[in-house]
């Protein structure tokens, strides 16, 4: 055991704890999203469906990358490096698609 166990445990479990927290949120609003499709409510307040439509949109990408962060802690540094430089590319790439045009215009 190295010194650095006792930090990794800890990151594991908030990654873990936020993961968790996240699943719920998004399996609710997944949920209330299909209700409101046969019994209109949530459309009715458009901040709260476009909201809710952005969760549903990136939810599963940021639980993802939660579970991720969690499973790559418990790693070397060098795996957990290379997964948040994965994270961020895609990120990257999610907000800047003309960054992907622009990289295989170079290539």
């Amino acid at each position: 055991m190295g010194r650095n166990d006792g930090w990794k445990q800890t990151m594991e479990k908030v990654f873990d704890i936020i993961g968790e927290i996240l699943a719920v949120v998004y399996i609710l609003v997944f949920v209330l999203l299909l209700i409101d499709v046969q019994a209109p409510f949530i459309s009715k307040v458009d901040w709260l469906y476009n909201a809710f439509k952005i969760i549903w949109q990136y939810g599963a990408f940021i639980i993802a990358a939660v579970v991720g962060l969690e499973a790559m802690v418990k790693r070397n540094l060098l795996f957990f490096l290379i997964f948040c430089a994965l994270i961020a590319l895609c990120v990257v790439f999610l907000f800047f698609p003309e960054t992907y045009n622009s990289l295989l215009g170079l290539i």
